[in-house]
């Protein structure tokens, strides 16, 4: 008998399937079938597109233990970043958005040509690419792309800090020394070079409604939240918008004037900037604290109706803030986020 070459997803409980290749991840196929199923990093350490194996069989790439533990496997749950079907299937999504499970923007490549590589604080950088004439490449706020140079084959993924209606993407991104792509942002990167792209990817857009929003970032998650705070300037809303900027010590901070004139835009805004680790010669009045910390303190006795919440960063500030909400009582299905691993969504080095 022939080997087949594609399966038969079939996705619960939206009721609805697609085919995927022998050697393509089911999340890759449901992209390009059109559709948008939660994922972060797509590198199996996240653990956002995590899913129950109802029918058939699976290969998984490598991944994580703390995106998937063996006895979590063992029980039939897969990561769709890393499941290569071996027959045909059927999944349980854990997380899926009804209203939201289509892709907007289509996922799309090409180049990119860089324009400014410019030094925010000791270890954070802005970089800044025009896109090509006639690309149509659009995204979603909040969301990100992997970037590599054309020479080079692994990418890695930054999440937008600028608007889709701007004729060039902006991202902040954290330096690591001997990262394949950050390292690059010390000299070797400079105006005029070309990079690839592919994107948009991810989940961490706003979504309509009238309450509170809430937006924390964590140290170079602040790339995201930036969009989403420009895209509500943009649209000049009426939402109470409080944003939580926390990073360790004073010198780690940056575009504080960017935020605060964006948010002169907005019908009412607070922004908290704080420190976790200040050192005795900081000289700050601001926030002290860990980033759900201060936001619980600025919450009081608990959240508003409607509220929603948009948090970036590191994996464990995004579990604690999204702890500290769920105890204020805010709804599970109101908390979006996009957590930075080491070499994928927005912290890739």
């Amino acid at each position: 008998m022939p080997r087949r070459t594609s399966f038969k997803v079939r996705v619960e409980p939206l009721g609805e399937g697609f085919d995927c290749g022998s050697e393509e991840t089911i999340l890759d196929a449901a992209f390009r079938s059109g559709y948008l199923l939660a994922h972060g990093c797509r590198e199996g350490q996240c653990s956002a597109c995590k899913s129950f194996l109802l029918e058939g069989e699976v290969d998984l790439k490598p991944h994580s233990s703390f995106a998937l533990s063996e006895a979590e496997e063992e029980r039939g749950y897969a990561l769709l970043c890393r499941a290569v079907p071996v027959s045909d299937v059927v999944v349980e999504l854990l997380h899926f958005d009804p209203e939201n499970y289509r892709l907007e923007v289509p996922i799309q490549s090409g180049e990119v040509t860089v324009e400014v590589v410019e030094t925010l604080t000791h270890d954070m950088r802005r970089l800044r690419m025009r896109l090509d004439p006639g690309t149509g490449f659009s995204f979603r706020p909040g969301q990100y792309m992997e970037l590599w140079r054309p020479d080079r084959a692994d990418s890695r993924s930054y999440s937008m800090s600028s608007l889709p209606s701007e004729p060039a993407v902006e991202f902040l991104i954290r330096r690591y020394p001997g990262g394949r792509f950050s390292g690059l942002l010390d000299g070797e990167l400079q105006p005029g070079h070309r990079l690839a792209f592919r994107g948009p990817y991810g989940n961490m857009f706003l979504r309509p409604g009238d309450g509170p929003v809430l937006l924390v970032a964590g140290g170079s998650g602040l790339g995201p939240i930036l969009s989403l705070l420009r895209d509500l300037a943009e649209a000049g809303s009426r939402r109470p918008v409080l944003l939580v900027f926390g990073v360790r010590r004073l010198h780690d901070l940056h575009s504080l004037d960017l935020l605060e004139s964006l948010g002169s835009r907005l019908a009412e805004f607070r922004l908290l900037a704080a420190l976790s680790e200040p050192l005795p010669d900081d000289r700050w009045e601001g926030e002290t604290g860990l980033a759900h910390e201060v936001l619980e303190r600025a919450l009081g006795g608990g959240v508003a109706a409607g509220t929603q919440a948009y948090v970036a960063g590191p994996p464990p500030m995004v579990d604690a803030v999204l702890e500290a909400l769920l105890r204020l009582g805010l709804e599970d299905a109101d908390f979006h986020c996009d957590r930075f691993t080491l070499a994928a969504g927005g912290g890739g080095a």
